[in-house]
């Protein structure tokens, strides 16, 4: 696959233009070459833009990447021992731990364009346009996207096709982080799956190394929500993963030596939200979610000495948008 084939898949994508079946698979095998390389704590430079979900503070070493390798043995040692390369006094304090299936560790640098952390897009692709129009286009902007790129929006296939091209593209300039609706039993009850079949057809089994377990450390890293109420570990109504109280995120963050995390995977209707003394925030990137909800959506940027911003967007106007299928509404919309 060539970069001029690349690029005009991308601006295809862009458009809202499907790829072809085969131009999928050659793009799904390119992505998978590259991310089977990424580490399970991936490092992510700043300044970074990142767009939300991340899993909630577990010391395991799992799985990073949507094609991950399978987890390893937990629990595993602080986060800041794991880069083999560097010493915990090479490091500056950091800012923000990051994870998905994974963790992703992000240090100061003053070579890299601006980031963005963003959260959830959920298949609402004329909205993530209005994300690049709030952060900048890659590679100009270093992104850092935490995962739920599918399901419930109407076009979860472009969103992800266009994501894993700009991955494929720059590979340097991207990072994908697996959340909990990248796995198959989820995208079957809400609308990737049927998406897939509407647009190709048939779906043809990859091997993605690694589903997500109904319960074990996996499961939790990628359904767990923080809870202002809780003290210590609950029980989630999510039915898996657990809810988290701030004591249990002092203690991740103390071990690991980290500012705060930052998370996705919950609806916060101001785009982001602060918890237990600026330990944790939670950052939202979809807006107006399931096209109903009326939030607003967040990216979070840091600059090269981790200073933070967040930028706030609202849904992209009716008139910019595509026409959907004229298909009646399915349950999990409602």
């Amino acid at each position: 696959m060539g970069t001029s084939d690349l690029d005009r898949q991308i601006e295809q994508l862009k458009r809202c233009e499907p790829l072809t079946e085969a131009e999928v698979k050659a793009l799904c095998l390119k992505a998978m070459e590259i991310l089977v390389e990424e580490s399970n704590v991936q490092r992510v430079d700043a300044p970074v833009t990142v767009t939300a979900p991340l899993p909630p503070p577990f010391p395991f070493h799992l799985s990073f990447g949507l094609f991950g390798t399978a987890p390893a043995p937990a629990p595993a040692p602080p986060l800041l021992e794991l880069e083999p390369s560097q010493t915990v006094s090479a490091l500056p304090k950091m800012g923000v731990e990051l994870g998905g299936a994974g963790f992703g560790q992000l240090h100061n640098s003053t070579s890299d364009p601006i980031p963005g952390i963003c959260g959830d897009i959920h298949g609402q692709f004329y909205d993530m346009k209005e994300l690049f129009k709030v952060g900048g286009d890659c590679p100009k902007t270093n992104y850092l996207f935490l995962g739920d790129f599918v399901d419930r929006g109407f076009y979860s296939v472009e969103t992800f096709l266009l994501l894993l091209a700009l991955k494929v593209r720059y590979p340097d300039r991207i990072t994908l982080i697996r959340g909990n609706h990248e796995s198959r039993q989820i995208t079957q009850v809400y609308g990737f799956y049927d998406e897939c079949l509407r647009k190709y057809g048939s779906i043809r089994v990859i091997d993605r190394k690694q589903e997500v377990p109904h319960d074990g450390a996996m499961c939790d890293l990628l359904w767990s929500d923080p809870e202002d109420a809780v003290d210590g570990w609950g029980l989630s109504p999510r039915g898996a993963g657990f809810l988290f109280g701030g004591n249990v995120v002092s203690s991740f963050n103390h071990t690991n030596n980290i500012d705060y995390i930052c998370r996705a995977h919950q609806l916060v209707m101001e785009g982001f939200k602060w918890m237990f003394n600026n330990k944790i925030v939670t950052v939202w990137s979809a807006p107006n979610y399931c096209y109903r909800c009326g939030n607003v959506a967040a990216i979070l940027e840091l600059d090269e000495n981790l200073n933070k911003q967040f930028r706030v967007f609202e849904a992209a106007p009716h008139e910019s948008r595509g026409v959907p299928a004229k298909r009646p509404a399915p349950d999990y919309f409602l």
